[in-house]
């Protein structure tokens, strides 16, 4: 299974929270609207890729110790079992720069009350809520034939101990 991350940005702005998210321009999710992430270069770990990847596709920095983990969601395709892959979770709202257009993603602050379900990854409405509530889980996700429709998704809350 492949590994990925994903990085969920916010910050306050007149009293309300913002997600940064961005229009995917080109490769896997083209024409969608997704958190900045990514893959995993050799020898990187999930904090470190994710580092990277918000510097590479919205040109700003975030420190690692600025990430917290948020937990992960595995994706599973029945039909397509080469897609599965895991995407490491993280939040935070320390960063420095100002979000900047990419060749891979043309970012924008959205509302979090108001978030462009309609132009995101069906699978975002599952998942993507709860984190942004303050969550830490560990979910699965399988997806139909055609890729996006959720099948299934199934949830572990992680708790502090």
């Amino acid at each position: 299974m492949k590994s990925t991350c994903v990085c969920l940005i916010t910050r306050s702005d007149a009293g309300v929270t913002e997600l940064l998210l961005g229009l995917k321009k080109r490769g896997f999710g083209e024409g969608r609207v997704v958190a900045p992430g990514g893959h995993l270069e050799p020898g990187e770990t999930t904090g470190q890729a994710c580092v990277r990847e918000i510097a590479e596709e919205v040109g700003i920095v975030v420190e690692p110790a600025d990430l917290a983990p948020a937990g992960g969601v595995a994706f599973r395709f029945p039909t397509r079992p080469e897609w599965d892959l895991h995407v490491a979770l993280f939040r935070t709202r320390l960063f420095q720069g100002e979000p900047a257009e990419s060749d891979e993603l043309v970012p924008g602050w959205y509302p979090v009350e108001d978030l462009p379900w309609a132009d995101m990854w069906p699978d975002a409405r599952h998942w993507l809520p709860r984190v942004l509530a303050g969550e830490t889980i560990q979910a699965e996700i399988t997806l139909g034939a055609d890729g996006e429709t959720v099948t299934k998704a199934m949830f572990h809350v992680e708790h502090d101990a």
